[in-house]
């Protein structure tokens, strides 16, 4: 007879919830209605953010101008390059301001993910080194290296908006901020790459625009 030990069956329990992804829906301030999925005891988004009002109703104001963005110590979005286009697969970036807004960026009942949110996330998929492969999505990304999605979390290389307001990346990095603050000038993000299978962690300039995500309180 066939041994069966703790790990057969933690693996097996793994296998089940990734074979049995439960998909789910949150709804925006503005409406958009976003395709939510469990991932362990987790509730995620499984699509970036792009609402323009915080949770009490204000405006989220859309910023083109580098030299603009560059100086803001508040709430803006940007679509990535400012093409609307850009924005129908990959969401808005938002600078982290608007992140830690009090008025709320996040619809009511989920919170921007932390930096414990996604260590918990990381530690569920098994570890550090082949996280992003089952994070990111199966198509849109740079020369072919998609993901396998196993999680049903979907990464999509949004690009990134330096503090400068430059653009870079796109199609080839997601990255995520958390609501995690760091010190002073920096908070935390996690991202994924095209050519690498693994999840990296970093602290970047708070007037950076990134993708975010959600998650159920």
């Amino acid at each position: 007879m066939k041994r069966i030990t703790k790990y057969t069956l933690a693996l097996s329990a793994v296998l089940f919830l990734f074979t049995g992804i439960s998909f789910s829906q949150v709804t925006d301030k503005d409406g958009n209605v976003y395709e939510t999925v469990k991932i362990g005891l987790q509730e995620w988004s499984a699509e970036n953010l792009v609402v323009t009002h915080y949770r009490n109703g204000d405006e989220i104001p859309q910023v083109q101008d580098a030299n603009e963005w560059s100086k803001l110590k508040t709430g803006a979005w940007c679509w990535y390059e400012n093409k609307t286009e850009n924005g129908k697969t990959y969401g808005r970036l938002y600078n982290w301001h608007a992140v830690n807004d009090t008025r709320g960026l996040a619809p009511e009942g989920w919170h921007i993910s932390t930096d414990n949110d996604w260590q918990q996330l990381i530690d569920f998929l098994g570890d550090w080194m082949t996280s992003g492969q089952k994070l990111k999505g199966k198509n849109g990304w740079f020369n072919d290296k998609n993901g396998t999605d196993e999680s049903g979390f979907n990464a999509v290389p949004g690009g990134i908006r330096d503090s400068d307001g430059d653009f870079y990346d796109y199609l080839k990095f997601g990255c995520f901020w958390t609501s995690t603050e760091n010190n002073e000038a920096n908070a935390w993000y996690y991202f994924v790459i095209h050519n690498y299978t693994d999840v990296a962690r970093f602290d970047g300039a708070k007037e950076r625009g990134l993708s975010v995500r959600l998650v159920k309180d």
